[in-house]
């Protein structure tokens, strides 16, 4: 193995790190209005990912660092050919921390509306624009032998890209589902289970189909190899799981509590304080939060 295909496979591991870890992050935030029907509904589901979110995104940075430190060529071809994808990237992905941060700044319904309204859009466009992004480039961009892109804003929006995004979003959405159903309990767990149940069939034929259709474009007709196959089958079989019922058999059996920690939706602290730095007023005191309790 060359030092190149050494620093390509690494690449490929971060990336397949971001998208596992903080996957379920954008589904919770595509989710966290459908699912949480009140205000006490959805701050419980934001509070699921509170300690997460920021955590995960570090694969991201590190992800662009690798392919800069190792590929400046790739990177800097890339940065220049998808400059407005990649900045309205950014702007989604500042849209979602600061929602995090100031959604519970103010007691005022319009207040925490706008912000519920950013980060949704943010968790939908932020899979949606590097689906895109890795799809094109999968796909093949106009470059020059400068490696300069010689195409236009429109070039980039090929239906491989575009389906390649899709795909994504579906991904976060079961994925984000499933880990609601995982961490709460009552009405949210019900909706989150519904939701995930319709989400699960449809992502499982769109990755199927993508894998096809990857295979098409690469010139290797339409059937998979067997890596590929393991993949595919794994989707369905986490579509599967969900429609039995079983979203939480990689973690313990059915009916069984987690052997280390349970999840349970309690009452806010008269404290006012919701784990996060942000400030909710004592006198709504019905808010929910989400405790971690040991067995």
């Amino acid at each position: 193995m060359t030092l190149a295909e050494f620093w390509f496979l690494l690449i490929a591991i971060v990336w397949t790190g971001f998208f596992v870890l903080e996957g379920f992050d954008f589904g919770v935030g595509m989710l966290h209005a459908v699912v949480g029907r009140d205000e006490p509904g959805r701050r419980a589901a934001i509070g699921t990912i509170g300690p997460l979110w920021d955590g995960n995104e570090v694969w991201l940075i590190v992800a662009g660092a690798a392919m800069f430190a190792a590929f400046p060529g790739w990177y800097a071809t890339m940065f220049s050919a998808l400059y407005l994808a990649l900045v309205l990237l950014l702007g989604a992905l500042m849209a979602r921390g600061t929602s995090f941060e100031y959604r519970g700044k103010r007691d005022s319904a319009t207040w925490r509306r706008t912000w519920s309204w950013l980060l949704t859009i943010g968790s939908v466009l932020v899979p949606f624009l590097v689906g895109v992004a890795l799809g094109d480039l999968l796909h093949e961009l106009p470059i020059n032998s400068s490696h300069e892109y010689t195409g236009s804003f429109w070039t980039l929006l090929q239906p491989y890209g575009i389906f390649t995004g899709l795909t994504l979003v579906a991904i976060c959405v079961t994925h984000g589902g499933t880990f609601l159903a995982l961490k709460t309990t009552g009405d949210l767990r019900a909706r989150a289970v519904t939701v995930t149940r319709v989400s699960a069939p449809v992502t499982g034929l769109m990755v199927l189909a993508f894998g096809l259709w990857t295979h098409a474009i690469a010139g290797k007709g339409v059937l998979i190899n067997s890596i590929e196959i393991i993949a595919v089958f794994g989707v369905l079989a986490a579509a599967w799981l969900v429609q039995t019922g079983l979203e939480g058999w990689a973690l313990h059996q059915p009916g069984v509590q987690p052997h280390h920690l349970q999840q349970r939706v309690g009452l806010v602290c008269a404290d006012g304080h919701d784990g996060r730095g942000g400030d909710f007023p004592s006198r709504r005191a019905g808010l929910y939060r989400l405790e971690l309790l040991r067995v």
